[in-house]
């Protein structure tokens, strides 16, 4: 027996649960991060910013719109987290359409 076939025998292959990152959650988080600052920011937003935006208070509304989209984002990731497929049986593949 060489050496490469004692290795393979041996070898576990890994996880595919191992493989996956969920985008969700850093896009979650870093909305909900800027959200978080633009919402402060938003209550300390001078009169003459807020005059220069037509009376409204860009900072805030956009700071708590991006919270709220975060929070979403984060929800989703815990409702309907990522599955690793269901690895197929060797003899079930089936030749591509047409061949």
């Amino acid at each position: 027996m060489s050496h490469n076939e004692d290795f393979a025998a041996t070898d576990t292959p890994k996880s595919a649960a191992s493989k996956l990152f969920d985008l969700r959650l850093l896009i979650g988080g870093l909305f909900s991060l800027y959200g978080v600052l633009l919402t402060i920011y938003g209550f300390f937003t001078s009169p003459a910013e807020i005059a220069k935006a037509a009376g409204i208070n860009m900072n805030l509304w956009l700071g708590l719109g991006m919270l709220i989209l975060g929070i979403v984002f984060l929800v989703w990731t815990r409702v309907a987290p990522l599955q690793a497929p269901e690895p197929e049986p060797e003899g079930s593949r089936r030749p591509p359409a047409g061949h």
